[in-house]
């Protein structure tokens, strides 16, 4: 691949939002290597890409998959310039703290925390020879909670916390911020051609921004992140919610 063309590695590629960032960096021009358990799916959009992509199975909690992942990265693409750890347990709601098992608890931190953790261990070295960018994904969960909801908060208050610790060691080499999304809505980037029923007019209203988000509004800003115009950014949390985090809402 020719040294001057763009590489990213996106976690988490094939469905939800990291399907819409892999989609959005294509389109402006980035080769993509996207990982994800999901074979079939990742398979089927590496297809779509028309060379700009490659996908690769592998779960980000493995520290031997994520150095597999690495190391066909660097041969298919010769280089990395950026990381989107995206990959993640998307369902918040675990039941009551009391009967949350162990196992449960740990795979959430594994996948959700750890994933991160061992793909930015791996990629840095690449990463610091472009001068690269990190985006790591957390949630407005981070922030604010639903009861029953402990594990996944926990990951990704947790992921916010090591994005700025991470943005301390590794400048001015390397910039890494992170992203909290709200409310987006992903049915339509499953990999599934079934189309998906509209949303209801107060799942839109309720949003001080006037609707749900949808990924783009999640790739767009990682694509500005890892480029040179957010240059002096780094270190920084993004919640991209529609306002919601600062709304004050009472019950009638």
């Amino acid at each position: 691949m020719n040294p001057d063309e763009r590489v990213a590695l996106v976690t988490g590629g094939a469905k939800g939002i990291g399907r819409g960032i892999v989609q959005h960096l294509a389109s402006k021009g980035w080769n993509v290597v996207f990982s994800d358990l999901d074979d079939a799916v990742g398979k089927q959009l590496e297809q779509d890409g028309q060379g700009q992509l490659k996908f690769v199975a592998g779960d980000v909690a493995s520290e031997s998959d994520v150095e597999r992942l690495l190391e066909e990265t660097l041969s298919w693409g010769g280089h990395l310039n950026a990381v989107i750890n995206n990959a993640g347990i998307a369902d918040p709601e675990t039941g009551p703290v009391e009967a949350l098992s162990l196992e449960h608890w740990q795979r959430r931190l594994d996948v959700n925390l750890t994933g991160p953790f061992l793909v930015t261990k791996h990629a840095v070295p690449h990463l610091r020879k472009s001068r690269g960018a990190i985006v790591n994904m957390a949630s407005t969960r981070a922030l604010q909670s639903e009861p029953e909801t402990e594990a996944y908060a926990a990951t990704k208050g947790g992921i916010v916390a090591l994005t700025h610790a991470l943005a301390m060691s590794l400048g001015p080499e390397i910039r890494v911020n992170c992203i909290s999304p709200g409310w987006i809505d992903t049915r339509a980037h499953q990999g599934s051609a079934e189309g998906v029923p509209p949303l209801a007019k107060s799942d839109h209203a309720q949003h001080p921004a006037g609707r749900v988000g949808v990924p783009d509004d999640i790739a767009s800003l990682v694509g500005y992140l890892i480029s040179p115009k957010a240059g002096f950014i780094t270190g920084q949390n993004f919640v991209v919610d529609g306002g919601m985090v600062r709304k004050m809402i009472y019950e009638d």
